[in-house]
């Protein structure tokens, strides 16, 4: 009777460990929800930034005017990503020219302790902005994004602003609010890693790789088919209503919607993101980040200074000028 009490202990102990063993191995073959995990990184101390950057400190930008000081003492590095023939004809004097997509790489390998701040110049500022972004939830909080890129610096080179302020759809834009989507599912990323700081290296990776191109639209896309877009206008409430917003698009807070506990999960994964702000460089930023979450996310290149410039001007908005060229010296 006592060798029976102990066999059937014996095979309730085994019977335990087995189903032990097969839950714990039913675990491991769950899938990692990675924007989830992601997504909770960013937001957390345990970031690289350690902080959410696009609930703090985006967007990163610094004056032309700011960049010349530091330049001067020698305490900014400037990384001009313009192409090579542009950066020939004229640069920022000590700024090096590195491809957008290999600023990453370039930056690993550097030693910046010597140096306040990291000057990201492009054309118009979008482009840094979008690679600032980038640079930024990877851990690099020196960096900046120069405003309005070498349009600021030089006349010289303030074409590409110059020749995209437009009062296009001023006729168009309305104060009628439209709801934001249902709370739905963030993206599906396979990238095949489970920590947060793998799947973020994995992403922003991609990002890079696949270039601003990927990220941008322009007005005439989106006024030509709205409805193949979510539109999000990203500047604060009461610019929704007055000067108004693109018909169909939808309020949210910089600094405050884009989080998983406010209404980022109202983005679709199913559609088109495009993001507008002022003068494209916020919204470029955002653009990068969600592309990193995994969603079909574009910034609207050049805001409402492309859209109703002068209706910005009137209402003492934020625009491009001519009182934003500096006309600082450069080099060739």
């Amino acid at each position: 009777m006592k060798t029976l009490r102990l066999t059937n202990v014996k095979f309730l102990m085994l019977s335990i460990l087995c189903v032990s063993v097969l839950m714990t191995s039913c675990k491991k073959d769950e899938p990692v929800d990675e924007a989830q995990v992601l997504v909770e990184y960013l937001e957390s101390a345990d970031s690289p930034l350690m902080k959410d950057y696009v609930s703090t400190d985006m967007p990163a930008i610094i004056a032309a005017s700011e960049v010349k000081t530091l330049n001067e003492t020698g305490q900014v590095y400037i990384i001009d990503i313009r192409a090579a023939d542009d950066y020939a004809a004229g640069h920022i004097e000590n700024a090096v020219n590195v491809a957008a997509g290999d600023v990453l790489t370039h930056i690993e390998g550097m030693d910046l302790s010597p140096y306040t701040k990291v000057a990201i110049v492009c054309y118009s500022g979008q482009t840094a902005a979008w690679a600032t972004c980038l640079l930024r939830i990877m851990g690099y909080e020196k960096v900046y994004s120069m405003k309005f890129g070498m349009c600021s610096w030089h006349e010289d080179f303030a074409g590409s602003w110059k020749n995209n302020i437009k009062n296009t759809y001023a006729s168009q834009f309305t104060s009628d609010a439209t709801a934001k989507g249902p709370e739905g599912e963030l993206p599906a990323l396979s990238t095949g890693f489970e920590t947060g700081q793998e799947i973020l290296e994995a992403r922003v990776d991609a990002v890079f790789t696949e270039g601003f191109g990927a990220a941008r639209v322009t007005n005439a896309e989106v006024f030509g088919a709205p409805s193949n877009y979510y539109i999000v206008n990203y500047w604060p409430e009461n610019h929704y209503t007055d000067p108004g917003h693109i018909p169909g698009a939808m309020q949210y807070t910089p600094k405050q919607s884009m989080s998983i506990s406010n209404t980022l999960k109202t983005l679709p994964t199913d559609k088109t993101v495009v993001v507008y702000c002022y003068t494209g460089q916020t919204s470029a930023n955002l653009a990068a980040y969600l592309r990193v979450l995994g969603y079909d996310a574009k910034s609207l290149l050049f805001g409402t200074n492309g859209m109703i410039y002068d209706v910005m001007v009137s209402k003492e908005m934020g625009v491009f000028s001519d009182g934003a060229i500096m006309g600082y010296d450069y080099v060739q």
